[in-house]
């Protein structure tokens, strides 16, 4: 077989070197809090996987119905037409992907900063170089990029599998760190004492913001979606690769925080603030602060490269649809890459990190800036679905997304309550990312003034 494409694995190593991030160091003790106890906290999480497989049903169904690298550019502009395909080609390049891109490279940055201080702008700096030098990575060649994506996600795994089983096998539920939590968290344990306490109502609101962060840390999923243009035997792998994927990150999530509640218990959950860092400490005493920090910076590492590498296949869609853009997205066959695209996304996401640098916090900024945009187009390609079936019945799917429509509208429903509490809860940074959206309305009119027929 060619050594051309992406084989399933290298897909698979992609998708979960995207999701497996620092999601799982920092969300649990915000789920924790919204659980009134310890079979919810992992209720929640179970749960969450399974919306993530909704979701990867889904998109198994549009990726081998209709591959292309552009991904969910290519399903919306079926589905609802270019100029919404369009205006999500412009959300993903100036916020969604770029925007991402730089938040998880000033994780890197933050923890590098505990490794080697560099001054007070040392996480930008940081971030700033991890994003141009994954770029270079990425330009010199897709099969560069696999080798290091694969290097990274499996340290990321392992590094996650060995600190799981380490909390499973020393950990007591009610160790000392635990104990000195609880006292700290004595407002939030008595407020949730008793699930007999609550109403339906606050128990529902509480899941429901617990779910909110659970869905957080499962994020990037959907990134498959652009492997759809270059896997072999795309007809057959599209399933495999969300599947496959979808089981991996489940596991290792449900695994790493069963050990959480083996350390810390719900309580001392509850109350910490940086849960990977404590649960370091715990067990790997001096040594904590380094280990932790070094496999936050291979994760991040991991998840920027992924980011990077699915982010610029969109450009080679938009340069097929708009001749005015036609440079963006050429493709170099030799590399098997489109370069100019990588070089104008690692530039964008540059100048994002410069802008994060003076705020005071560069990573709340971007999840502020991209959060609400994302979750609207990916509300409208959840809904491209069911459009997709009713407009073009006849057409091949290898792969039917079963409990029609029940399972794009559950997804899609899911989606319009993140992007809605997203635009309350992130304030003016959530009305940033959406006014760049409006400003790439220019678009749609300079496709139709180039197009032929004006289309």
């Amino acid at each position: 077989m060619s050594a051309k494409g992406l084989s399933t694995w290298d897909a698979v190593a992609i998708l979960v070197g995207v999701v497996v991030g620092i999601g799982i160091f920092g969300f649990p003790p915000l789920v924790a809090q919204n659980a009134p106890s310890a079979a919810l906290y992992m209720v929640l999480w179970v749960a969450g996987g399974l919306v993530m497989l909704v979701g990867a049903l889904c998109y198994a169904e549009l990726g081998s119905a209709y591959p292309d690298a552009g991904g969910e550019y290519a399903f919306l502009g079926r589905g609802w037409g270019a100029n919404t395909a369009l205006l999500f080609a412009w959300a993903r390049c100036s916020v969604i992907q770029t925007g991402a891109i730089a938040a998880v490279a000033f994780i890197f940055g933050d923890y590098a900063q505990v490794l080697l201080p560099i001054g007070d702008h040392g996480p930008a700096v940081y971030a700033a170089l991890v994003v141009g030098l994954l770029t270079v990575v990425n330009v010199l060649g897709s099969l560069e990029s696999r080798r290091v994506q694969w290097v990274l996600t499996v340290v990321s795994v392992l590094a996650l599998v060995a600190m799981a089983v380490g909390g499973l096998v020393l950990g007591d539920g009610g160790s000392q760190l635990a104990n000195e939590a609880v006292s700290g968290a004595q407002a939030t344990s008595d407020a949730i004492a008793s699930n007999s306490a609550l109403t339906l109502g606050q128990l529902a609101g509480m899941l429901g913001m617990g779910m909110v962060f659970v869905l957080l840390t499962y994020g990037g999923w959907n990134e498959a979606a652009y492997l759809s243009g270059e896997l072999r035997d795309v007809r057959r792998s599209m399933l495999r690769v969300l599947l496959f994927g979808t089981v991996i990150i489940v596991a290792l999530y449900v695994l790493v925080n069963f050990a959480y509640l083996r350390v810390f218990g719900l309580e001392g959950l509850r109350a910490t603030h940086a849960v990977g860092a404590d649960m370091s400490r715990l067990l790997a005493g001096p040594w904590a602060a380094l280990l932790l920090s070094l496999l936050v910076c291979c994760t991040a590492l991991g998840t920027v490269n992924a980011c990077i590498f699915t982010g610029g296949r969109i450009y080679v869609s938009l340069g097929r649809d708009v001749p005015a853009l036609k440079a963006l997205g050429e493709w170099s066959e030799r590399r098997e890459t489109p370069v100019r695209a990588l070089w104008l996304q690692g530039g964008i996401t540059l100048a994002l990190v410069a802008f994060g640098a003076f705020t005071e916090s560069g990573l709340r900024a971007m999840v502020a800036y991209t959060s609400p945009v994302f979750w609207l187009f990916m509300f409208l390609t959840a809904l491209a679905l069911i459009r997709l079936r009713q407009r073009d019945p006849h057409h091949p799917r290898p792969f039917r997304v079963p409990l029609y429509p029940v399972l794009p509208l559950l997804l899609a429903l899911m989606c319009l309550g993140l992007f809605w509490s997203s635009v309350v809860y992130a304030g003016a940074g959530s009305l940033l990312g959406l006014l760049v959206l409006v400003l790439g309305l220019p678009l749609c009119w300079l496709r139709r003034r180039t197009c032929p027929g004006g289309g």
